[in-house]
This record gives structure tokens, C-alpha cells and sequence, in this order.
């Protein structure tokens, strides 16, 4: 079992959530690769992808979304699992809340089993001047909000979910 673990970031936080997923599997037995998805060219050669995106005014990164419209085929006939950071804040009130706007249509081009939104970071000193601006409007608070127990936990999941029955694959014929 070889897993693809890809993730959109624009400054860095969600490449460091989807290596602690890689490693997580890892410990649990399951070959894992991170790449950064403008690096994937190909499937070929993988079992299962977790795929994910920064989140940005509540929506995935385009890089995330073409790669899932790009791969469409391919990740509709593995087991998919999606997960989105950017959230900032305590978990009880994230900004923005909710499931982030592309992830319903995602999850129809990929069939996948699953997503999970985890809170993000937000340093001030890594952002642009107008995402500065944005964060500081929204009233946004600055840190790092990652759960890093709720990733281990997803990871999990995702392990017994691998380790489980054969995961079915999708319809072909649906897309």
C-alpha cells in the first residue's frame, strides 16, 4: 500500500499538516510520500491520496481545485480522503467557519470517503500586504491554531480505513 499525501499551501502550514498525516501513516505500517501537488504529475504507482488545500475566504487554493478537476479519473478510482486548513482561532469559533465553499464539489469529482477541516496558522509576518489587511479586517487572531491531535486522529482513520476491506472504487460511468 503506497499513499500520496498532497497538499495546496501558500505559506507552508498546510505542508506541514500533510507531512504530519505521511508520518502518522508511516508509523502505522502504510508507505507514505508527501509531494507538493504542483509537483504530482502522475497516480501511477499509488494506492490511496489524501489531498488537501489551504483555505483562503473560504475556498480551496485553484492549485487543489485543478488538481482534483485534472485527476478527476484517476483519484475517482482510489480511496480519497480531503482535508482543508485555514481556519483560524479556538475551535469552538473559527473564522471562517463551516466547511469551506469547493469542498462539496471536490468531494463529487473524487468520490472521496471523507474530509476533515483542521485550524490553521496565521502569522502576520509571512502574509502579503493585502492578506495582512483581510486578516486584520476579519478581525483574525494571529498563532498557530493546528491541532496536531485531531491530524493524528484523521490519519488514524484514514490507517484503519487502509488496513480495513478492500475500499471500493467509483462508478466510472457517473463523471
Amino acid at each position: 500500500m503506497r499513499v500520496l499525501v498532497t497538499a495546496a499551501s501558500r505559506h507552508q502550514s498546510t505542508h506541514e499538516i500533510a507531512d504530519a498525516i505521511a508520518a502518522e501513516l508511516v508509523h502505522r505500517g502504510i508507505e507514505s510520500v508527501v509531494v507538493p501537488i504542483e509537483q504530482v504529475g502522475t497516480l501511477d504507482g499509488f494506492d490511496a491520496v489524501v489531498l488537501g488545500s489551504a483555505v483562503y475566504m473560504g475556498r480551496w487554493l485553484g492549485e487543489a481545485r485543478r488538481f482534483a478537476q485534472i485527476h478527476a479519473s484517476a483519484l475517482c478510482a482510489l480511496p480519497v480522503w480531503l482535508f482543508s486548513s485555514g481556519p483560524v482561532g479556538p475551535a469552538d469559533h473559527l473564522i471562517p467557519p463551516g466547511t469551506p465553499a469547493d469542498v462539496p464539489v471536490v468531494r463529487r469529482l473524487t468520490h472521496a470517503i471523507g474530509h476533515r477541516t483542521f485550524p490553521g496558522r496565521l502569522d502576520m509576518k509571512r502574509l502579503h500586504f493585502s492578506e495582512r489587511t483581510l486578516a486584520r479586517t476579519i478581525h483574525a487572531p494571529e498563532g498557530d491554531s493546528r491541532d496536531w491531535n485531531a491530524i493524528a486522529d484523521f490519519a488514524d482513520e484514514v490507517a484503519d480505513a487502509l488496513h480495513g476491506e478492500r475500499l471500493g472504487v467509483c462508478d466510472q460511468s457517473v463523471q
